[in-house]
C-alpha cells in the first residue's frame, strides 16, 4: 500500500506543476460552459413568449370586436402582433414570409352580425399545410364560440329579466363565468422538484457536458506522466526492485483518479453557487455520479498512458475520445433531441451515462435511485479500461 501511495504522490507532484493540467481540468470546462450556455440561451434577458405570432387587424369599430380582441390578447396559445400601418396584403405577405405564424381580420359590421345572431365571420391567413394552423384555428374557434356564447346568453337575460340584468352587464358576467369553468385540469408538480427556467435548463446541460469532455481532454498530462515514465526506463527499473506491477497500476490510477475526483469537485461547486445549477438537490447521488466517473475517466487515461509510446501519441489518444465520446454521448447536444437510434448509438459512450446520471439530478428531478443505473455503467466500463491497462502493461513487458 505504501508504494502505491508514494507512486501515486510522485504523480501528483509532477502534475502540480504543469499549467496544462489546470488549464484542461479547470479553465477551460468553465470558459466552454459559459460559451455554450451563451449559445444556447443560458444567459439570456429572461424567458422569451413561445407563443405563436399572430398578426392582428380589425376593420370593424365595436365593443364586441374590442371583447374579442381582449379575449384573444388573453389566450395561452397566440400572441397578437399589431400594427396600425399594416393592411390585409401586408399581413398575407408576412405569412408568407414565415414572419407569422397566421393573421385574424376582423371585417367591417362583425360585431353587429354578431349582436343580431346573424353568421359573422372572421378572416384568416396562414398556411393550412403547417403544423401551427390545427393549433392556432382551434384557439381562434373557442374564442369566437366563448364571445358568441356569452352575446347569446346576455341577450336571453335581457329579455327574460329586463332592467334588471342590463345587456352588457349580463355579457361581462358570461365571459367572467368562462373564467373559472365547472370542470378545470389542472397540473401539478412535486414540491421536491423546484421549477427551472430554460435557462437554466440549458446550464443544467452544458456545465456536466463540458465537466466530463474536459476531464477526458485533461488526461493528456496525466498519460504524458506515464510515457516519459515508461521511455526513461524508470518504469523498468521500478519492476527490478520490490514494486509489483500491480502497485504501479494503482498508484498510477490512484493519482489520476483524485486529480478527476477534484476537477469534478471543484466543477460542481463552481456550477452550485455561481451558474445556480442544482446539483447538490440530492448531495449523495451527485457525489456517486461524480465519484464513478472520476473512476471510469481515470481507467481511460491509465490505459491512454500505458497504450501511447510518445508524448505525441498520447495526446492524440486523450483528444480524439474527447470529441468522439463527448459527441456521441451527448455533452455537446442533449441525446433526447436526436432519434431512438442515435440514442443507443450514444450509449455506448460512458459519456452519456455521465449524463443521464447529472441530469436526472439537475434537470428531470428524479432522486437517488435514478443515479444507480448511470453509475454502475461508468463503473462497468472502469473495470473494462482497467484491465485493458493491466493486460497490456503485462503485453509490453513481454516483448
Amino acid at each position: 500500500m505504501i508504494r502505491i501511495l508514494d507512486i501515486a504522490f510522485k504523480d501528483l507532484l509532477q502534475l502540480s506543476r504543469d499549467f496544462k493540467t489546470f488549464m484542461f481540468l479547470i479553465i477551460m470546462p468553465i470558459i466552454f460552459t459559459f460559451l455554450f450556455g451563451y449559445a444556447f440561451g443560458g444567459f439570456g434577458g429572461g424567458d422569451s413568449d413561445s407563443r405563436l405570432p399572430v398578426g392582428y387587424l380589425s376593420q370593424d369599430d365595436s365593443w364586441v370586436t374590442d371583447a374579442l380582441h381582449d379575449l384573444l390578447a388573453e389566450s395561452d396559445v397566440i400572441r397578437l402582433d399589431e400594427n396600425v400601418f399594416r393592411s390585409a396584403s401586408d399581413l398575407e405577405k408576412l405569412v408568407a414570409d414565415d414572419e407569422l405564424a397566421a393573421a385574424i381580420i376582423v371585417p367591417d359590421g362583425y360585431g353587429k352580425a354578431v349582436l343580431k345572431d346573424k353568421t359573422a365571420r372572421l378572416t384568416l391567413i396562414a398556411d393550412t399545410g403547417s403544423s401551427a394552423w390545427t393549433t392556432i384555428q382551434a384557439d381562434i374557434l373557442a374564442t369566437a364560440s366563448r364571445l358568441d356564447s356569452a352575446v347569446r346568453t346576455a341577450a336571453i337575460m335581457d329579455e327574460l329579466a329586463g332592467e334588471r340584468t342590463p345587456f352588457k352587464y349580463a355579457f361581462k358576467q358570461a365571459l367572467s363565468a368562462w373564467d373559472e369553468p365547472p370542470i378545470a385540469v389542472t397540473e401539478t408538480t412535486s414540491p421536491a422538484i423546484k421549477k427551472t427556467s430554460s435557462q437554466g435548463m440549458s446550464l443544467a446541460h452544458t456545465s456536466p457536458g463540458m465537466m466530463l469532455q474536459f476531464a477526458i481532454a485533461g488526461l493528456l498530462t496525466a498519460a504524458q506522466i506515464i510515457v516519459t515514465e515508461r521511455k526513461s526506463r524508470t518504469l523498468q527499473r521500478l519492476l527490478t526492485t520490490a514494486t509489483r506491477r500491480v502497485h504501479i497500476l494503482f498508484g498510477h490510477y490512484l493519482a489520476i483518479f483524485i486529480l478527476i475526483f477534484a476537477q469534478f469537485t471543484l466543477l460542481i461547486t463552481f456550477g452550485q453557487f455561481i451558474l445556480k445549477v442544482d446539483y447538490l438537490r440530492v448531495p449523495n447521488a451527485a457525489l456517486l455520479v461524480a465519484f464513478s466517473a472520476a473512476l471510469c475517466i481515470s481507467a481511460m487515461g491509465l490505459l491512454i498512458g500505458i497504450l501511447a509510446r510518445t508524448e505525441e501519441q498520447a495526446i492524440i489518444f486523450s483528444l480524439i475520445p474527447m470529441f468522439v465520446l463527448s459527441g456521441l454521448g451527448g455533452a455537446w447536444v442533449p441525446l433526447e433531441f436526436t432519434g431512438a437510434t442515435f440514442q443507443i448509438i450514444g450509449h455506448l459512450s460512458p459519456v452519456a451515462w455521465g449524463m443521464d446520471g447529472f441530469e436526472n439530478i439537475c434537470v428531470r428531478g428524479l432522486g437517488f435511485e435514478s443515479v444507480l443505473l448511470p453509475a454502475g455503467a461508468l463503473a462497468g466500463y472502469a473495470v473494462l479500461f482497467f484491465i485493458l491497462a493491466a493486460w497490456r502493461l503485462g503485453a509490453a513487458e513481454e516483448k
